[in-house]
């Protein structure tokens, strides 16, 4: 489809066939992202991955982010500290049960996410008011919603300026947050000792490329504060925001709740929690994840791409600087690639081989192509891992006798769409090791 929004023309891709010209065939054209008001104003003038134009700097940055801070020596790196974290969520969670009340599980799993990413990112726990007296998990979506926020001086450029829609004005406000967050966080850690490599958060990482001739990764602390705010909001929101979808959908479907905890039985055994090592042998966990994923994606619409040149896909001739929206959700319940796409059905991906990593674009959550999510691997981790936990370690049913079908199932607007209304459940323990 196309639009003319403003000055930008403007191409809305709705179907895996198209997404594959867009994103595999023709992505060398593809790979660049427009200027935005939001990118400019809260990440450093596009200092940061997600909305960097694509060349020589955007490259440079990438390479760092997947070989020094999301390879999977990395990842599996901060496995202690995540188990750590789980054992407290699950714990805080068992405490509930014995009151017999509903726990606010949208809450609770945001925290988890929270104190997660900090530990890794920043290398410990932060309280919301470390933040600003909003709180992380409102400031994040600030952050996510001025990003999506259509905004008339992206599309009119000499209007821009004037801020009619007031929108720039609460750019600064989140700008200036972050701001003075991550100069503490940096100064903290300036002033720390060494630490030995398997300790390194990712501020040491960047840090120890700072304004070294040395390093081929040249970034000052403008960069790392951009790469920061990435990886916080990347790993933060979105991970919370497919739990919550997960979790919800397991509530709302008895039966697959019953035989994926029927699996985790035979796999884990009722003596113990999940653990990571778990994971790979959990196919029907895998099944209920990517069905979620391809009902409920975190960002509806991926992050616009933008032609570096005039080009020719299929029959139609797209101009240079056109602005390409790619509409996952709507490829994702498409009729002509899914049976019955509304319905949430994991067995529908039994004996079918299809990725969920950027290579079937039926399914693509994370994008595909040089723009692809580059925490792809860390992400799926924390969401089968938490979701796993959730599921073996309780059974849940819903408040004031509510019936699973009754199950509200809004979402709220963003760049990313979490639910509308906290998810809110009655757990009971069920596993027989008395530790938890």
């Amino acid at each position: 489809m196309y639009l003319r929004l403003g000055f930008v023309p403007t191409i809305v891709v709705s179907s895996c066939q198209a997404a594959e010209l867009f994103l595999k065939t023709h992505d060398h054209v593809f790979a660049s992202r427009p200027p935005q008001e939001a990118a400019k104003y809260i990440s450093w003038e596009q200092r940061n991955l997600i909305f960097a134009e694509y060349g020589p700097y955007w490259r440079n940055m990438r390479k760092m982010c997947t070989l020094e801070l999301l390879s999977q020596t990395k990842i599996n790196s901060f496995k202690t500290m995540r188990q750590e974290e789980i054992d407290l969520f699950i714990k805080l969670v068992r405490e509930a049960t014995s009151d017999g009340v509903a726990v606010d599980l949208s809450a609770k799993v945001a925290t988890l996410s929270a104190d997660m990413s900090c530990r890794m990112i920043l290398g410990k726990k932060y309280m919301d008011q470390d933040l600003d007296e909003k709180g992380f998990k409102a400031v994040m979506q600030e952050t996510l919603q001025l990003a999506a926020i259509p905004n008339l001086g992206d599309y009119i450029p000499y209007i821009g300026a004037l801020d009619l829609q007031g929108l720039i004005k609460r750019m600064k406000v989140v700008r200036k947050i972050f701001d003075e967050f991550f100069d503490k966080v940096i100064h903290e850690h300036l002033l720390s000792e060494n630490k030995k490599d398997k300790d390194k958060d990712f501020v040491d990482v960047m840090l120890s490329f700072l304004g070294t001739e040395e390093s081929e990764y040249r970034i000052e602390q403008p960069n790392i504060k951009a790469i920061l705010l990435d990886m916080l909001v990347g790993s933060m929101d979105t991970s919370a925001t497919a739990i919550e979808w997960a979790i919800s959908e397991l509530i709302k479907h008895p039966r697959v709740m019953r035989k994926l905890q029927m699996e985790l039985e035979s796999v884990v055994g009722m003596n113990r929690i999940v653990e990571e090592s778990d994971l790979d042998k959990l196919k029907y966990l895998d099944m209920v994840i990517k069905e979620s994923m391809r009902i409920h994606p975190v960002g509806p619409l991926l992050i616009p791409h933008q032609s570096m040149e005039d080009c020719m896909v299929g029959d139609f001739f797209i101009p240079k600087n056109s602005r390409v929206i790619i509409n996952v959700w709507t490829i994702m319940r498409d009729p002509s690639a899914w049976t019955e796409p509304e319905e949430f059905w994991p067995e529908r991906f039994e004996g079918r081989d299809i990725d969920i990593r950027g290579k079937d674009f039926r399914l693509i959550p994370f994008g595909s192509g040089r723009r692809a999510c580059p925490g792809l691997q860390l992400g799926l981790t924390v969401v089968r891992l938490v979701v796993a936990q959730l599921a073996h370690c309780f059974d849940w049913k819903l408040p004031k006798g509510m019936l699973p079908c009754e199950l509200d199932m809004n979402e709220e607007f963003g760049l990313t769409v979490p639910r509308a209304n906290h998810l809110l459940a009655i757990p009971t323990y069920r596993l027989n090791n008395e530790s938890g």
